[in-house]
């Protein structure tokens, strides 16, 4: 598969933005926003936001001293084109997300979740001759979907380090969670892609062991998921509403964690964020030859 091909069916972004409306606020002497307008890149739906992270909405409320309303996205492109079109003021997306999402709207993130065991890794059955990263030439690494910051882009940022160029000297197949592990377990596949947490939860299952595999490369931490803020929001109150997360992070944080959805963020803390943070996301999407999506 060409490397070019990857990514062409992401940009599909609608241009433009439309003034804020705001209110002024004396006391603060910014533009204060009537009401913040929030989504969630990867919860479709407004029955699946209320459950997942209504509590948060409204302690994330109570804490900005500001009404939030959710508004619900299909996909982070159309979170990019809320955010274009001013329908949006707050995003809460991954890093590789993030990275796109950033460089069509200019949007910039106002505060980082920092998750626990947030790695990639590489396993292999523990009867592989595969020993080692650089093995894994002319072979094929199941991974997860396009775009994944765990199951796709921080396994192709693990092999690029190894001097293994992304679908020119190993193959990527994308398959779901079971079908990653399954096609581990038949061969099909010679290696497994994706978080340490999709490891636990799913090679060392089903009667499965540590013994029977063997991770022979794991990341670094992965870069944050991030609340985005539109571009249109005052500055100064963006220094305002950071301060207040994390002058309130642990009521933030146990709101946050109250579903199968949000238990990836068990053990999180609210972190200082930089947009610097994410460029080795761009480094790999380059590499992937997808250099139009992030410029």
């Amino acid at each position: 598969m060409k490397r070019r091909q990857f990514f062409g069916y992401c940009l599909l972004f609608i241009g433009g933005c439309t003034s804020a409306q705001v209110s002024s606020s004396n006391s603060t002497n910014v533009n204060q926003p009537e009401k913040l307008r929030f989504a969630v890149t990867d919860v479709q739906g407004l029955e699946d936001l209320e459950s997942n992270y209504g509590k948060f909405r409204q302690t994330l409320e109570q804490v900005l001293e500001t009404p939030i309303e959710f508004f619900p996205v299909e996909s982070y492109t159309a979170a990019a084109v809320a955010l274009q079109s001013n329908q949006v003021d707050l995003v809460l997306t991954g890093p590789s997300e993030y990275v796109v999402i950033n460089a069509r709207t200019k949007a910039v993130p106002m505060i980082a979740l920092a998750r626990q065991n947030y790695y990639s890794v590489i396993a292999v059955p523990a009867n592989s001759p595969i020993e080692s990263l650089t093995d894994l030439k002319g072979k094929t690494v199941g991974l997860k979907k396009i775009g994944s910051t765990s199951g796709h882009l921080g396994p192709t940022k693990l092999l690029m380090d190894a001097g293994l160029e992304p679908n020119v000297d190993y193959q990527m197949e994308m398959l779901s969670l079971q079908d990653r592990t399954d096609a581990l377990l038949n061969g099909s596949v010679d290696a497994w892609g994706g978080s340490l947490v999709d490891y636990q939860r799913s090679v060392l299952t089903d009667g499965n062991s540590e013994p029977d595999f063997s991770i022979i490369a794991q990341s670094s931490s992965l870069p944050n998921d991030v609340i985005m803020v539109s571009s249109l929001i005052d500055p100064n109150l963006v220094t305002s509403y950071k301060q207040s997360i994390l002058d309130s992070q642990d009521q933030l944080l146990k709101a946050l964690v109250v579903s199968e959805e949000t238990q990836k963020y068990q053990g999180a803390k609210f972190v200082e964020a930089q947009d610097s943070d994410y460029n080795v996301i761009r480094e790999v999407y380059k590499a992937m030859g997808a250099e139009n999506l992030i410029q």
